[in-house]
């Protein structure tokens, strides 16, 4: 299966590309800069590309990212500290961020006769990303099939869309991934700050999956002080 990933730079996502090289065919990795504070994951997402020896395209939607102003990633608003699963991380929604990426992908890929997208959308993006559940990406699926309806054939694989990143983080340790070159944090500082949501998620998914973490993080006890609340300990 040709299949190109959409690759961010983060845990998930180069999880996945090593996954496909493994398992199908990876043919290239498609990154977008939407003007999101911690552009520098695209860097990370490069690396990837090259380490695996495929092309990587940078797709510019900046002006795009621009008009979908309120987000605390595109935004002047402060990324909040906690847990995914609390109501404060709604202020890093991106309105439609994966359905815009995932129709220029779509078009990429049918450009060149590639057989999927490849993306690492999984359980725990469901909490408060409406364009992460599984009702999005089979409607989004069944779209496509009919707006390429006779040009060309393209899937959509979404292989963690019901799995924890502690999963992936377990899949990503099978096909060898360097989770050290990967970048997670929404602050974009110089080391993961350890406090937002997706630091916290990271370093509880590989606690979970009983795998070390390799991450620097500015506050690395902070996660336990989060996941406790969230669970109200």
């Amino acid at each position: 299966m040709k299949t190109i990933v959409i690759c961010s730079g983060g845990l998930d996502s180069v999880s996945l590309a090593h996954m496909v090289a493994a398992e199908h065919q990876l043919t290239r990795l498609v990154s977008f800069d939407y003007g999101q504070r911690h552009r520098k994951e695209l860097d990370f997402a490069a690396r990837c590309a090259g380490r695996l020896g495929v092309p990587h395209d940078v797709i510019d939607l900046r002006g795009i990212g621009a008009a979908l102003t309120g987000s605390a990633l595109t935004d002047d608003v402060d990324v909040p500290d906690g847990h995914y699963a609390e109501e404060s991380m709604r202020i890093t929604v991106v309105p439609n961020r994966n359905a815009i990426m995932l129709a220029v992908a779509f078009g990429v890929a049918a450009a060149n006769g590639d057989d999927a997208v490849a993306t690492a959308v999984h359980g725990g993006d469901h909490f408060i990303y409406p364009d992460c559940r599984p009702a999005f990406t089979q409607a989004f699926e069944a779209m496509q099939k009919a707006a390429l309806d006779g040009y060309a054939d393209v899937s959509l694989y979404t292989p963690f869309v019901n799995r924890t990143k502690a999963d992936i983080v377990t899949a990503g340790a099978r096909h060898s991934t360097p989770f050290a070159d990967t970048w997670s944090c929404y602050k974009g500082g110089e080391v993961h700050c350890g406090r937002c949501g997706t630091c916290v998620e990271r370093r509880e998914a590989f606690d979970l999956a009983g795998i070390t973490d390799p991450t620097t993080y500015a506050d690395p006890d902070f996660w336990a002080h989060a996941i406790a609340a969230k669970e109200g300990v």
